[in-house]
């Protein structure tokens, strides 16, 4: 088992015809960390739609002709996914397009809904069929169904939110319209901002409006529907402060790129926020702080600017190797690790290492990492990790299924200690995980099962792509 992350969206509304497929396919490199197993743009042409979408990174799925062939826009839609609902198959890839009497619509979505299977066996007795084993067709089935009845696409986005639960960023293109919207919760992030005069960018994150040279406006309140038209942007906040507010903490701590800003606070401020309450929780006697690249180096260099323990390049990642916590499958994620990193041993050796990282799993990879900085030479090593114990399965989009693969449910730290080959482990308190985003408002329920929303537990991830053998 490994745990992943769920998906990033983009999407691009102009008020004049232009190359829309470029600009998603810019936003969409930008959020490729969140997701590295599939990915698809729909391109709205006058109310025509053109899509692509393929399993692969950003660069392999549109390589060659495939960016070339789509034709100008107003509108576009962009997806790159990990599937916490739904296997990796071309049949799950994203944006999902519908055909209906009221028009076509394409939809991409970062999230998890909780109570998926619910909706989905409803509307199946209602004669739906579907044609994917994601969630993402569930909302879209919702919106469909709400629209027969909506004077407006926005009016059946709104309806359909009072059915959904769980987390959903979602960014809905119609022929004349682009919605973007987020749930009651605010469980995943989505902003948008400005190019030019009439043309607007959506996305899971911040450096993705960035990377399209777009200005950050805002991020989207939970809650909040976003309407985009030629007659402007209209925002509806009828389910704004429905729920109190329950951004994924796990966004600070790993998901998100550390030059990105969530509801106002910089990923990389919270995670050296990390590093310092380690360093002052969990200090230690050692010669030099370094970091598991990427979501660790921030917090390292916390640990060694509240300690005085001098920071180092400890391991050198390579760049061409995506990241290892979103691979499927157990054997391919080990080979990766064995090639992924390596040590520098003129940092390490000899040397008490403290090393951060941002979580333990399986600790499959710790021991790994551990291993490679004991044949490079190092002395001690001391792991700091920038979260709490993962501790509950995950309902809204991270990919934590089970508390049967999860380290900490069996054993102790001393005991995980000795399994990774640390000489001593220290953890985030799970009480100081406000201090990263100096707020309450957040979701930890990996870590404490405290989860904000109803969740059906004997359910799997994978009910609706298991063999006749497995199911039960």
């Amino acid at each position: 088992m490994s745990i992943h992350e769920e998906c990033g969206v983009f999407g691009v509304f102009s008020s004049a015809q232009t190359n829309v497929s470029d600009l998603v396919y810019y936003g969409l490199y930008a959020l490729q960390h969140r997701g590295q197993e599939a990915c698809g743009i729909v391109v709205n042409d006058d109310g025509l739609f053109y899509s692509h979408k393929d399993i692969g990174l950003v660069g392999e799925v549109f390589g060659g002709s495939k960016l070339r062939d789509f034709p100008k826009g107003n509108m576009a839609v962009g997806h790159v996914r990990y599937g916490t609902t739904g296997g990796s198959s071309r049949k799950n890839c994203q944006p999902i397009e519908v055909n209906h009497q009221k028009g076509k619509m394409a939809i991409a979505h970062n999230g998890n809904l909780s109570n998926a299977y619910e909706l989905r066996n409803k509307l199946e007795l209602t004669g739906a069929i579907f044609h994917t084993t994601s969630d993402t067709e569930t909302i879209a089935y919702i919106i469909t169904k709400e629209r027969l009845n909506a004077p407006s696409i926005e009016e059946a986005v709104s309806r359909s939110m009072n059915i959904l639960c769980g987390a959903y960023s979602l960014v809905v293109m119609s022929p004349a319209k682009m919605i973007a919207c987020r749930d009651p919760y605010g469980f995943r992030p989505l902003c948008y901002g400005k190019i030019s005069d009439g043309t607007y960018v959506i996305a899971s994150e911040s450096c993705a409006l960035s990377a399209v040279g777009a200005e950050f406006i805002r991020d989207l309140l939970p809650g909040e529907i976003l309407v985009f038209s030629k007659s402007g942007i209209e925002s509806r906040k009828e389910h704004c402060s429905t729920k109190t507010k329950k951004t994924c903490i796990f966004e600070y701590i790993y998901f998100a790129r550390p030059d990105s800003k969530i509801d106002g606070v910089s990923v990389h401020k919270a995670r050296k926020k990390a590093g310092h309450i380690l360093a002052e929780c969990h200090p230690v006697d050692a010669d030099v702080v370094i970091g598991v690249p990427d979501s660790g180096l921030d917090a390292a260099l916390g640990f060694s600017e509240k300690s005085g323990i001098p920071y180092g390049i400890g391991l050198i990642k390579n760049k061409y190797i995506g990241r290892t916590f979103i691979s499927p499958g157990q054997e391919t994620r080990v080979d990766q690790v064995k090639i992924k990193l390596s040590a520098v041993e003129e940092t390490v050796s000899g040397k008490r290492v403290v090393l951060v990282d941002d979580s333990i799993v399986r600790g499959t990879t710790s021991g790994r990492i551990v291993k490679l900085l004991r044949d490079a030479g190092a002395k001690e090593i001391h792991m700091r990790i920038s979260a709490p114990p993962f501790l509950h399965p995950c309902y809204y989009g991270t990919d934590i299924d089970s508390e049967e693969h999860l380290i900490a449910c069996k054993y102790t730290i001393p005991e995980i200690t000795e399994m990774i080959g640390a000489d001593s482990l220290g953890y985030l308190p799970k009480e100081k995980l406000g201090d990263l985003i100096e707020s309450t408002d957040y979701c930890s329920a990996c870590f404490d099962g405290e989860y904000p929303t109803p969740v059906m537990t004997n359910i799997p991830k994978n009910k609706f792509e298991q063999k006749i053998s497995e199911a039960k």
